[in-house]
């Protein structure tokens, strides 16, 4: 918020340290989060910035007072604790798996089977810690301002038996079970729909942080680093290929079906 006050008003980091008359490193890491924010700190910023505001002050001060409070996630040493930071705050999710199921969806013994494939590998003692901390997220589905979830799943995600074949007849009904929250969407795209927008690009999260003052995000895991994309062409981009894939995919009844239709292959297996 406080790099998009500074961008909104024109200024470049120099011009706004020497208002404020403190350095530009300090500055760039207040802006990344590299450090928390003092009241002295947003009250020069304030000042620098001209907001005369009283009430969008104290929401600024009472944010930096957030931050300085310790997240639950952080004794967990997560590699992704950004994401989960702005999972945390979206008011929507919008998330497309090619490969898994989504990590808002997994139960235990599946997000400890993907965990156990890593690489650089996880000790075992970190492999339970991430699990631990994947089934806490999930959490935020139940809070009385949950945010608003869609997941598109490609079905080659279904079919590929991480685990072994119990672990995905308890993870497919997992998945049946909280598409039934009003709140969540959830889609297959078939194996018979053939190319699609989402092939070859990876997997990705749109996260709506529903903050005026603050851009969403799109999120891509991959194995050379996670990226965090805020740019107007970046967000246009990956929510017209969320609109497509959500064209393309079962609707959400048809998903379940073809969920349970699956789920019985592993009961025969």
């Amino acid at each position: 918020m406080l790099r998009q006050l500074r961008l909104e008003r024109g200024l470049s980091i120099d011009e706004v340290t020497s208002r404020a008359m403190f350095s530009p490193t300090k500055l760039s890491r207040l802006e990344t989060g590299r450090v928390g924010a003092s009241p002295r700190d947003i009250r020069d910023l304030c000042a620098a910035y001209e907001i005369s505001d009283t009430a969008q002050r104290e929401h600024l001060e009472e944010l930096a007072r957030e931050g300085k409070r310790r997240a639950w996630w952080q004794p967990y040493d997560l590699r992704y604790s950004t994401y989960v930071d702005l999972e945390a705050e979206a008011a929507s999710i919008n998330n497309y798996d090619t490969d898994f199921v989504p990590g808002l969806l997994q139960v235990a013994r599946y997000a400890r089977a993907v965990l156990k494939s890593t690489e650089p590998p996880l000790d075992p003692a970190a492999i339970e810690r991430n699990v631990e901390a994947r089934i806490r997220r999930q959490s935020l589905l139940a809070r009385d301002n949950a945010p608003l979830l869609h997941c598109i799943v490609d079905e080659s995600a279904l079919r590929r038996p991480i685990g072994g074949p119990a672990v995905m007849k308890e993870q497919l009904a997992r998945i049946i079970e909280i598409a039934k929250i009003p709140k969540v969407s959830f889609q297959i795209i078939p194996f018979d729909v053939g190319a699609h927008p989402g092939l070859g690009g990876g997997n990705f999260v749109i996260l709506e942080l529903g903050q005026q003052a603050v851009n969403d995000v799109v999120y891509i895991e991959g194995a050379s680093g996670n990226l965090y994309l805020e740019g107007a062409a970046d967000l246009q981009k990956f929510r017209h290929i969320f609109a497509q894939l959500k064209t393309i995919a079962l609707s959400s009844e048809g998903s379940i079906a073809m969920a349970r239709r699956i789920a019985a292959t592993y009961e025969e297996s």
